[in-house]
């Protein structure tokens, strides 16, 4: 299994000072996590490509496309820095030629899925893929509650593909942690539990366990 990764997700932090809380755990972290929402695939909307551009960190950057129409946007985020673009499963349109695209753009291609979604219907791009994103909540806002179904998808996941990266986002704390890295999952991404914490170092040392 890949070594494991603890991926902060700025959707929870205070986006006035986004650079001041994105050092606040820079040194604590490995990735991090950055969510695009169009206010269309999901009822949310948050940054765009020149919010990515200004980000002043050396952390790998995990860029996560909650849209509709990502074959539009792919060219952007990785000129903007992205060094991984994951997008979603279920939307319309040619999916192997975007994960093809992000890799032509010098970005690691990711897919996810929601929590209907099962794992099925990703199976025939796990080899285009260099990570899978299981969703543990609806996408769209953070705070939510953990969904335990989301664990049989990581498992089957990784009893298929034992190098692959297994993310999981949503309703991530310590005791949902556990959960999920006994499942099989290798990148924990987590928003609220970090920075919503008086000592993130703190957080993140749990997560990690």
């Amino acid at each position: 299994m890949p070594d494991l990764k603890i991926a902060p997700s700025i959707l929870s932090s205070d986006f006035g000072m986004l650079n001041e809380e994105i050092a606040s755990i820079e040194p604590f972290s490995d990735w991090l996590h950055i969510d695009v929402m169009d206010n269309h695939f999901v009822p949310n909307l948050t940054i765009g490509v020149p919010v990515l551009r200004s980000l002043k960190t050396k952390l790998f950057r995990d860029v996560h496309l909650m849209v509709s129409n990502p074959e539009n946007l792919l060219e952007d985020f990785a000129q903007a820095g992205a060094d991984a673009i994951t997008i979603h499963a279920e939307i319309e349109g040619d999916i192997e030629a975007m994960l093809d695209k992000i890799k032509e753009l010098g970005c690691k291609a990711g897919v996810s899925i929601k929590p209907n979604t099962p794992v099925a219907n990703i199976e025939k791009y796990l080899d285009k893929v260099d990570l899978v994103l299981v969703m543990s909540v609806e996408p769209g806002f953070g705070g939510q509650k953990f969904m335990e179904s989301a664990l049989p998808k990581i498992q089957t996941l990784r009893a298929k593909n034992p190098e692959l990266d297994i993310a999981i986002d949503g309703g991530i704390n310590a005791e949902t942690a556990k959960l999920a890295k006994a499942a099989g999952a290798n990148i924990l991404i987590a928003g609220n539990y970090v920075f919503g914490a008086e000592n993130r170092e703190e957080a993140i040392a749990n997560l990690r366990g």
